[in-house]
């Protein structure tokens, strides 16, 4: 059996809607599905029938656009923040897939003991360089032309604000982390970049502050990972950093895949 991640699969654009319907059977296999699949519940619904079908297990984490809520008259009523999270929370578990709420799961393809994490830690705008305020990042990156929808869409309620939340949701996640046996080794999956080293965006730098949270640095560390797993970046690489492999494995948008190749081309094996 093998375990195979995917992320950013962005199944508001109909290339990559058409695309997942094609991807093959692995009925001994688990799939992590690693945030940003769609921007709405019943894209996200659609994502986890077909895959449910596909694989014995799908591990779930949210990335920023499963959280977006937009700003209009016929969304008034709609969730947000973290009744947002909780709804979609609930929507994975319907079909019976797991999330970073439930029990850390045991890979069962292993001899040593290795719990599969899936995180939710969103970011913090701590990914950002020293002679910029946390107030006045939003502002530095729109000196480059770099706005982030989530300034509009992605909501912090009830917490003050986006950073007070991952602030939250770092502490929770960490103690239940360490939590886990001593002598078991992890997989940690999260939509961001653990370490800041990580987040290499070539053409749009300024985007980093919206790409995790110092609050995670050296997790890889603090809790044995054997790998980390995370998308997000939209560019994708595997490579060893501290005797850990880490794995972006982002899809993206359809001019960013080649869609001429299958979609099972681009599942990472991660164990």
């Amino acid at each position: 059996m093998n375990l195979w991640a995917i992320s950013d699969l962005h199944l508001s654009h109909q290339a990559n809607r058409q695309a997942l319907k094609s991807i093959e059977r692995r009925p001994q296999d688990w799939l992590i599905l690693a945030g940003d699949i769609a921007d709405t519940p019943s894209q996200l619904a659609e994502a986890f029938e077909i895959l449910r079908r596909r694989f014995a297990q799908l591990i779930w984490v949210p990335g920023n656009h499963e959280l977006w809520t937009p700003d209009s008259p016929t969304a008034a009523s709609a969730a947000r923040g973290e009744s947002r999270y909780r709804e979609i929370v609930a929507l994975a578990r319907s079909f019976g897939v797991l999330t970073p709420e439930d029990a850390f799961p045991i890979w069962p393809g292993s001899e040593h003991p290795i719990v599969i994490a899936p995180l939710f830690t969103l970011y913090d705008y701590s990914f950002r360089p020293e002679g910029v305020s946390g107030a006045g990042v939003v502002e530095w990156a729109a000196g480059d032309g770099v706005i982030s929808a989530d300034e509009t869409l992605l909501h912090s309620t009830p917490f003050a604000d986006r950073v007070a939340w991952c602030a939250a949701r770092v502490a929770t996640t960490a103690a239940r982390l360490a939590a886990i046996p001593p002598d078991y080794g992890t997989v940690l999956v999260n939509h961001y970049p653990l370490e800041r080293e990580h987040v290499l965006l070539p053409r749009i730098p300024r985007y980093a502050p919206w790409c995790g949270t110092m609050l995670t640095a050296g997790w890889h560390r603090r809790f044995r990972a054997v790998a980390v797993v995370y998308g997000h970046l939209h560019i994708r690489r595997s490579f060893e950093h501290e005797n850990v492999q880490f794995h972006e494995v982002s899809l993206g948008y359809p001019q960013q895949w080649d869609q001429r190749a299958p979609l099972d081309s681009y599942l990472r094996a991660i164990l």
